[in-house]
């Protein structure tokens, strides 16, 4: 078996970052119906050859576009809550608004992302992975606020969780950072309103 060198390595992931940059702009444009293959690889100044080795196709190039913002979202803020604990928080509602806070960050610098993936437009299939998705977020959620496994925390737990999710929709959709910032905040406030913990029961 031939070993890639480190060059080749470096080249491919070149390869496929600008790949993917291209397919973010040309769908994002165009949603993903309407996009062309051959817009992509021009943009990215590759070939369809290699799009295909790279990728397997239109379909698939959309899905690394969605995991890799997803993946972006997570880390982000995955990152945040860990910050928030070395700094000696411990409330469970203020490590969820924390990584909250960063996940919105991301629908800001990523709106055009969110927009393209909320728009309905996607390929065969991708409406399960967007709600499977979403049940494991929920469960994320319901991990770090510590909820019990009644129906009312699952429920309480999917609207805190919802809000989040709606309030990255608008966010998305402002015309500016300001008017962003706005809907951070006021998803913040209802959230804090809420005042989960009352609700929760923890095992």
């Amino acid at each position: 078996m031939v070993r890639k060198s480190s060059w080749e390595w470096s080249r491919t992931a070149q390869t496929r970052k600008s790949m993917l940059q291209a397919a973010r702009e040309v769908f994002s444009e165009h949603g993903f119906a309407e996009a062309n293959v051959s817009e992509v690889v021009a943009r990215a100044g590759s070939s369809v050859g290699s799009l295909y080795h790279h990728f397997g196709g239109k379909t698939e190039l959309f899905l690394a576009l969605y995991e890799d913002h997803q993946v972006a979202h997570e880390q982000a803020s995955a990152s945040s809550v860990a910050k928030a604990k070395k700094e000696g928080v411990a409330d469970p509602v203020e490590l969820l608004i924390a990584g909250a806070r960063a996940y919105l960050a991301g629908a800001w610098e990523r709106r055009d992302l969110v927009r393209l993936f909320i728009d309905g437009d996607g390929p065969p299939g991708f409406e399960l992975i967007r709600r499977t998705r979403g049940r494991e977020w929920v469960r994320q959620n319901a991990v770090l606020l510590g909820a019990g496994g009644e129906p009312l925390d699952r429920f309480t737990v999917a609207v805190l969780t919802s809000i989040i999710g709606e309030a990255a929709r608008e966010v998305a959709t402002s015309d500016s950072e300001d008017e962003a910032q706005e809907v951070i905040e006021a998803a913040v406030t209802l959230i804090h309103r809420l005042d989960p913990l009352r609700t929760l029961n923890h095992p």
